[in-house]
């Protein structure tokens, strides 16, 4: 959250090794989002509601400018339940102490649903005289999304329907609702809504470790449903944030530059001997800024400005004509992080190969035309951790089809982490046009 010119960061955190247990909510601040100093943790397990684990969840500022965190609990019988905690000191700048109020728990599992799936309650928002948060949950093999209202934001009932839900996804987690611009790429308020916003949607899946989203309408007075756009898959294979190793993704408002963050947790695939050997098991992936793309069609996403801060040498190279098969060496860089802003020209897009619309899944097409398999517009683009004679390497590489109205411009890593996206480019019709993308990593 951002909070009197300071950002705050709360994450899942196990004091004692880099193993998952005794989880804790630590707590990190900023100016920037760049440079980040650790505090003491803000909440850990010492009540009756949270005294076998203090979970995931979320942070709301009031109206009145009034932090409050909600986080799910295990109680003695290893229930999941909703909690919430207050600052200590407002006044303190930083936010170090963090109280828990005596009426907590504030919202319980009733007898109808799984007492121990039932967790990471969202950021609130306030529509007419309500606000409203969900909790995540399942139903057997479907996946919930409850929706809880209150007037006071202490007492909270369940609604009568989910927000959502979805067959055959097994348990939501770490669910996002929040509403985006159909517009520009400003960012909204949580409670924003109107005929120019609609609504995102985005939950993690347990069963599978990757998570999904979707874009759709909300209807806060008809039944306080959220609706799926038509056209978009809702389940395992939908769109995502990230196509690498991205998980437990969380965004919010940052009312300082009118954007919305988006941050996600990128684990290690190390065995938990490795991760303790190295004293660590996951980071926070680079904070994002996320919009809505023109076409509603999906959500864009930019590393945020601050990291530019971070760049030093800039080493260029242009106007380089490369035929197939050829490469062309960057030279004079020896980071292990580098900061790629990179144009590809292609005199005509004639030769693309035909899109074929059961091609759904990007991720299966990327296996299937891989960076060694040569195209009518393809593969180009990178060969990246590269050894000197190309023993070993990561190709990032782009793949161009013709579609049905427009062109597809494919992007892959074969190494399995890195973006794999799909991009519909308009305006690439006309026989002698020009492709043009960005990449940034």
């Amino acid at each position: 959250m951002y909070y009197n010119g300071i950002y705050h960061l709360f994450y899942q955190y196990n004091p004692k090794g880099a193993v998952w247990g005794n989880i804790v909510w630590a707590h990190s601040v900023s100016k920037d989002m760049v440079n980040w100093e650790a505090l003491e943790p803000a909440i850990y397990p010492s009540e009756s509601f949270d005294i076998n684990g203090c979970w995931s969840g979320s942070a709301t500022v009031l109206p009145e400018n009034k932090p409050v965190i909600f986080y799910t609990g295990i109680d003695p019988n290893q229930y999941q339940v909703q909690n919430y905690a207050v600052p200590e000191n407002l006044s303190d700048p930083y936010l170090r102490k963090w109280v828990k109020p005596a009426d907590n728990p504030i919202v319980v599992a009733d007898e109808t649903m799984n007492k121990t799936a039932f967790r990471d309650p969202t950021t609130a928002w306030k529509i007419g005289g309500h606000w409203r948060m969900v909790v995540a949950s399942r139903r057997k093999q479907r996946g919930m999304a409850y929706l809880y209202r209150s007037r006071d934001f202490r007492k909270w009932i369940k609604a009568k329907h989910p927000l959502h839900s979805v067959p055959n996804t097994g348990m939501f987690e770490c669910a996002d609702f929040f509403p985006v611009s159909l517009s520009g790429d400003t960012g909204l308020d949580n409670s924003a809504f109107g005929p120019n916003v609609k609504h995102v949607l985005k939950v993690s899946l347990d069963l599978t470790r990757y998570e999904y989203y979707t874009i759709g309408s909300y209807f806060p007075e008809a039944r306080d449903k959220y609706v799926v756009g038509k056209g978009f898959v809702d389940g395992w294979n939908g769109l995502r944030f990230d196509y690498g190793n991205f998980y437990a993704s969380k965004t919010f408002f940052d009312p300082s530059k009118n954007r919305r963050i988006l941050w996600g947790w990128t684990n290690e695939s190390d065995a938990a001997q490795d991760d303790a050997q190295k004293g660590w098991a996951g980071l926070q992936a680079i904070p994002r800024k996320v919009w809505l793309d023109p076409s509603g069609k999906q959500l864009l996403q930019w590393p945020i400005e601050e990291i530019e801060t971070l760049r030093g040498q800039n080493v260029q190279l242009s106007n380089q004509e490369l035929k197939s098969g050829e490469h062309i060496e960057v030279k004079g860089i020896t980071a292990a992080q580098v900061d790629v802003d990179i144009t590809f020209s292609i005199p005509n897009l004639d030769k693309a190969e035909p899109f074929d619309p059961s091609w759904t899944n990007a991720q299966d097409l990327c296996g299937l035309k891989g960076s060694t398999v040569q195209g009518g517009v393809g593969p180009f683009g990178l060969l990246t951790l590269a050894s000197e004679k190309l023993e070993e390497y990561t190709p990032v590489f782009f793949r161009v089809f013709t579609g049905l109205y427009k062109h597809v411009v494919l992007l892959c890593s074969d190494s399995g982490r890195l973006i794999t996206r799909w991009w519909r480019v308009s305006g690439l019709g006309e026989k002698h046009a020009s492709l043009l993308e960005y990449i940034h990593w």
